[in-house]
């Protein structure tokens, strides 16, 4: 894992199927049921989710859906998040009847919060590895902490040489395990002190337009989250593991991010650099 996002307000506890109220369907059903017409291929959400107040809702929720910074595939703007209402109506409408809707808003920030931290992911990867392998590795063989976006800026790289990244849909698969995910599991049943942790709440795929050069291609990318021990201060933590799904090239990019971080500093080098700037 790459990130780990900071502790925010904790939300109750998210139905044990996903972190988001939409069950994924699949799509590619030719036959001409309508039972999938209900779903937007884009987002795998109801397409009517509605806005209005729910039949015995006791407390009034917000409306407004706020924008996020994840550009659309088709160039028209940015996504949208659900607003509370139609976050509450979804998991009204998925069978979750005794949701407290008092606690919907802080479900959506922390929602919202997520999703921001796993497109600021896939935007650093992308920005690694957009322009291909060997530009990839001449920004991996430095290391995680000086190829992180920052330092590389500083050190006068020309970032618009890559375009920016979009979204061009994502899909929840909660009931899905990652082959990742379920090694990390094995792994932490036969050395618990080591690699123990608790299986991820959710995983997305989200599929990702890359262009560089004028060329365009779809990646996509693989999202599991994880809920962490709570800081200090008692505050939940939560950690996203994001990368791009495995193909031929996927896997020599996430061999050089790894690698090119574990030979930085099993070299030296880390060491000589902290030696230089101190000099």
């Amino acid at each position: 894992m790459h990130q780990s996002t900071p502790a925010v307000a904790k939300p109750p506890t998210p139905p044990a199927e996903s972190a988001c109220p939409y069950t994924p369907t699949d799509l590619s059903e030719s036959k001409p049921a309508s039972k999938y017409s209900k779903y937007n291929p884009l987002n795998y959400m109801f397409s009517d989710l509605s806005q209005d107040r729910a039949q015995n809702q006791a407390v009034a929720l917000p409306t407004e859906r706020e924008p996020s910074t994840i550009p659309k595939g088709d160039g028209q703007g940015n996504w949208e998040y659900p607003s509370p209402q139609q976050m509450y109506n979804a998991l009204l409408r998925k069978g979750y009847t005794d949701t407290d809707a008092t606690a919907v808003e802080s479900m959506v920030s922390v929602h919202n919060f997520l999703n921001e931290g796993a497109w600021a992911e896939i935007v650093e990867w992308e920005r690694r590895f957009a322009g291909g392998l060997s530009r990839g590795w001449e920004i991996c063989k430095k290391g995680e902490q000086c190829s992180m976006a920052g330092a590389h800026h500083a050190a006068g790289a020309n970032e618009d040489e890559v375009a920016q990244p979009k979204l061009i849909r994502f899909q929840g698969r909660p009931k899905e395990m990652t082959p990742k995910a379920a090694m990390l599991q094995v792994m932490g049943w036969i050395y618990p002190t080591a690699f123990g942790t608790e299986p991820p709440f959710d995983r997305h795929d989200w599929y990702v337009q890359r262009e560089y050069n004028g060329r365009k291609k779809e990646v996509r990318y693989v999202i599991d989250y994880y809920s962490g021990p709570d800081s200090e201060a008692g505050d939940p933590v939560f950690y996203l593991d994001v990368r791009p799904a495995v193909t031929p090239t996927a896997a020599v990019e996430r061999m050089m991010r790894w690698g090119g971080d574990v030979w930085y500093r099993a070299s030296g080098a880390e060491i000589r650099e902290k030696t230089k700037s101190s000099n």
